[in-house]
């Protein structure tokens, strides 16, 4: 992986995050006439930074540490662990003088456009995509020592029902909520029989220590296009040909096929395939099945030799039966909406299984390293899937700022919350000390996920 790659996206994902976070602190506290003396976009320690411009009463600058940001709000104890303010009394402007419901709204401000953020992307690509459903009678493929695999489902397996839920489509079989719920058993079709199988309490850190779902549709291993001049060219492969198995191994799946290629770079390999032939008057560009190749195609063996490089010159064709359904405006912002709350719920369910003991931790908690990682595997797999990084990203961050943590809007939003019903201000001592434990065990834990990032990637 390329590190400049995995550096930049990951800047560009941090940079995304922080401004939207920091910008909902800063337009409620403008809002409610509370003077912002600073914006950074990352941290400024020892008055290291990149760049910075005073415009009215505010100084937005580029802190030279990509880790966060802040807004310094005047007469609020926070990161900065100023206390000039202490000395004189509450200004109109300040963050301490304004009523407690404003405050908590400012407080609340970030996290709110993080979900915000991440409500938006998901209604954005559903607008200009649609939905994809994927149907479940596509069987299976699972991935060898996968946590599927140790469940006891089997490639060539169908889904039928989740927690006693029938099941239309791949994308409910994999629905991450499923992941974080409290038990999971799925109903499966096998030569006829219907199976059922019981997810391992803590599948969710599985899936991450594997860093791959492990399991998803078969993809049959059709070949749309046969490069000339290449092996399978020379050899007499056709374009719609069904690859059924490589000496003698049977094969079902697209990527069972790649593996088996490429790690013969340079040796004869036994091509077993079957080959249907379009009857006349067949509509040119008519989408033909796996399942009617089985059923009427003429089997072929042929002996290819892949080149140095472990390819023989064929492409995928697509036949997996799926479709994309087309939203409009309200659909897709109803659509949108929802998905934003099953990822929050799921993110909320996920922490209450690491923290109850039910997930390890050390495996389903990341830092900047293993987010970089993410990122950047994200970004090459499409501008799309990097949206999606960013919008979980962006809820994930949401909810850990909205923990009752101090040094956290949680744990701020708390205090707060506390003096409202007290109708008296906290000593300021008091809230000193709060935070700057807060700040004390923020940077432990940031320390301990840094390292375990290093030591456990």
């Amino acid at each position: 992986m390329d590190v400049l790659s995995t550096t930049f996206f990951f800047i560009v994902a941090i940079f995304i995050l922080v401004t939207t976070h920091e910008l909902g602190h800063f337009l409620t506290a403008k809002l409610f006439g509370m003077r912002v003396d600073k914006f950074y976009i990352g941290f400024d320690f020892f008055d290291l930074r990149i760049w910075k411009k005073k415009i009215g009463e505010t100084e937005y600058g580029l802190g030279l540490f990509p880790l966060g940001g802040y807004v310094k709000i005047a007469g609020m104890v926070d990161e900065s662990l100023d206390t000039n303010f202490q000395a004189t009394e509450p200004q109109p402007w300040e963050f301490r003088a304004k009523p407690v419901w404003q405050r908590l709204i400012v407080l609340a401000g970030g996290v709110g456009m993080n979900i915000i953020l991440a409500a938006t992307i998901f209604i954005g690509i559903t607008l200009a995509l649609g939905e994809s459903r994927t149907t479940v009678k596509n069987p299976a493929f699972v991935e060898k020592g996968s946590i599927f695999e140790s469940m006891g489902i089997k490639t060539g397996d169908q889904l039928q029902l989740a927690n006693g839920k029938p099941l239309d489509s791949w994308e409910e079989a994999l629905d991450p909520a499923l992941f974080t719920a409290g038990s999971l058993k799925y109903t499966l079709l096998r030569d006829g029989k219907s199976i059922t199988v019981t997810a391992p309490s803590n599948i969710l850190s599985s899936i991450n220590e594997k860093k791959s779902l492990g399991m998803r549709p078969v993809v049959p291993p059709v070949i749309d296009e046969v490069l000339s001049k290449m092996p399978a060219s020379n050899a007499g492969m056709q374009s719609g040909a069904l690859i059924t198995a490589i000496n003698g191994q049977a094969v079902t799946d697209w990527n069972e096929v790649v593996g088996i290629i490429s790690t013969n770079a340079g040796k004869p390999i036994a091509i077993t395939w079957l080959h249907l032939k379009t009857a006349p008057g067949t509509p040119q560009g008519k989408k033909i099945s796996a399942e009617a190749i089985r059923a009427e195609g003429e089997t072929f063996v042929t002996t290819v030799i892949p080149n140095q490089s472990g390819k023989i010159g064929i492409s995928l064709k697509q036949t997996i039966d799926s479709e994309r359904r087309q939203l409009n405006g309200v659909e897709s912002i109803v659509s949108g909406i929802n998905q934003t709350w099953k990822m929050s719920a799921m993110t909320v369910q996920g922490f209450a299984k690491i923290f109850t003991g039910q997930e390890d931790f050390r495996k389903s908690v990341g830092g900047p390293i293993k987010i970089a990682k993410i990122a950047s595997q994200s970004a090459e797999q499409g501008p799309v899937s990097f949206l999606y990084f960013l919008s979980m990203l962006s809820i994930s961050l949401a909810i850990i700022n909205i923990l009752p943590v101090p040094a956290l809007d949680g744990g701020q939003f708390v205090l707060n919350a506390i003096e409202g019903i007290l109708r008296r201000e906290i000593p300021f001592e008091l809230k000193m000390r709060i935070q700057q434990i807060g700040m004390m065990l923020l940077l432990g834990l940031f320390a301990y996920i840094l390292f375990n990032d290093i030591f456990n990637p």
